[in-house]
């Protein structure tokens, strides 16, 4: 992999975080607290609350708005994902395309094709700009994605026929 040139540095904290992911020599593992494992759609779910609580933390340090911008993001698709997982035959392995999130909304019935179509929009315009882009993220939009983050969130919850999954409550 390496031709000698390398930093070291970069090179050992490279090993480490592959074996962390593969989960070598690790002894006992320790998982995140509150993100489910008992079937994908609460672990998504699960996720999507974590996340939600990472940007209140986040809102609360103000200032972070490229941060709660994608963190936003992230929490709107686990919520899609978590309900369609519950609800339909999906499985984790549709869901490896940012938009197929958004796609999906509308095609399984969560949201009308023009909010379906206005959310991908939402993220193929303005999250690879804020993130990726020369752009500087305003705290109105961060505060704007907030509020839409915790909408689709609470709205994939009430629409999930099993309930007391959410860990925002």
């Amino acid at each position: 992999m390496s031709n000698g040139s390398d930093p070291t540095a970069v090179l050992a904290a490279l090993d480490r975080a592959q074996d962390a992911f593969e989960m070598v020599g690790r002894g006992r593992t320790a998982f995140e607290d509150g993100i489910s494992a008992d079937e994908d759609w609460k672990t998504q779910l699960t996720k999507a609350c974590r996340l939600l609580e990472v940007v209140d933390t986040l809102q609360s340090q103000d200032g972070y708005y490229t941060a709660v911008i994608e963190v936003c993001f992230g929490a709107i698709e686990r919520s899609i994902e978590a309900y369609a997982l519950a609800m339909t035959n999906d499985t984790l392995q549709d869901f490896q395309d940012h938009q197929f999130s958004y796609e999906r909304a509308h095609q399984i019935g969560l949201f009308e094709r023009e909010t379906a179509e206005a959310m991908k929009d939402l993220y193929s315009e303005n999250r690879t700009e804020s993130y990726y882009g020369g752009g500087r993220p305003t705290q109105e939009q961060a505060e704007a994605m907030t509020d839409l983050a915790s909408a689709v969130h609470q709205f994939a919850v009430s629409q999930i026929r099993e309930g007391g999954v959410c860990l925002c409550d």
